[in-house]
């Protein structure tokens, strides 16, 4: 029986041992696509993948508010429209009524048409989405505006308080319009002109206050007009960001991919390597035990 020196073979046993370690590693990185599976393999490029996974949730959670602040918004302009065009029409019937050329059966038909833009405009302003009121500041739960129908008396509900959302670079884009700043309260807002000019066509002629009126509609309309460009800043501010957030996030993705991500070309060729001598060793440890010698009886 050939005699084979112990330290030989417990090295010859210990190879084989980290050779099977090695392909075992390589196997799972080319099959996960991992270059790293655990903190111990490079603690660096962990902490840099968390750092990059809490911006990527940053970025994701702001696109997600944006999106949904986006639909509000859009709600928002399209009702500020509607109110800006019957307000357009309140405007010219005024002017039609202060023209002196009406008879009285005109007028009056002046002053239904002009109740009926009310109503219509205070649907508008109490308007809802998702179950808030678009215009009472940050008292959602309330309609924000009222009408006292016998005496023409407007209220105001709602307060003057105004949102923000910060973007992921720090930037604030006003994301409400609290009905004070777009249509006023009291008796020179525009429901309260309205009220106004409701009375001024009630008789057979104009009242005297009908010109005043039909100027202070004009300027509640210009606020109104105004105030709509403020949300439609707002609103394509929250468009750029949500789009830049994107390409953000997408860029940090790729960044975390590459720093954790394998390169399965290289790591194929490894565990091609490491299977050839893996099995190399195999091939001496067979040798041995074909020469009568047991390789585990040896290391014992």
């Amino acid at each position: 029986m050939t005699s084979f020196d112990p330290k030989y073979l417990q090295s010859l046993s210990g190879s084989i041992s980290q050779s099977t370690a090695l392909e075992q590693s390589l196997t799972t990185e080319l099959s996960s696509g991992l270059a790293i599976s655990s903190l111990q393999d490079n603690p660096v490029a962990v902490a840099q993948s968390q750092l990059l996974g809490a911006s990527i949730a940053q970025q994701d959670t702001f696109v997600q508010t944006a999106s949904g602040l986006q639909s509000r918004l859009q709600v928002a302009d399209s009702t500020l429209g509607e109110i800006v065009s019957q307000l357009t029409k309140a405007e010219s019937l005024a002017v039609q009524g202060n023209g002196g050329t009406l008879s009285a059966s005109n007028l009056q038909a002046v002053q239904q048409q002009l109740q009926g833009i009310q109503q219509q405009v205070l649907s508008l302003i109490n308007t809802s989405y998702q179950g808030s009121f678009l215009f009472g500041g940050s008292q959602g739960s309330t309609a924000p505006f009222a009408v006292n129908s016998t005496t023409g008396a407007v209220t105001y509900s709602g307060d003057n308080a105004v949102t923000y959302v910060t973007t992921p670079e720090g930037q604030q884009i006003q994301t409400n319009l609290p009905g004070s700043a777009a249509f006023g309260t009291g008796a020179s807002g525009v429901l309260g002109v309205l009220s106004s000019l409701i009375q001024d066509f009630a008789g057979s002629t104009p009242s005297t206050t009908a010109v005043s009126d039909s100027s202070a509609l004009t300027s509640a309309l210009a606020q109104v007009s105004a105030q709509r460009s403020v949300l439609g800043n707002s609103l394509s501010r929250i468009a750029s960001a949500s789009t830049y957030t994107q390409s953000t996030a997408a860029q940090l993705t790729a960044a975390q991919s590459s720093l954790v991500a394998a390169d399965t070309a290289r790591v194929a060729t490894q565990l091609s390597m490491a299977e050839t001598q893996h099995q190399a060793l195999l091939n001496v440890t067979a040798a041995l035990e074909g020469s009568g010698n047991s390789l585990f009886s040896y290391i014992k």
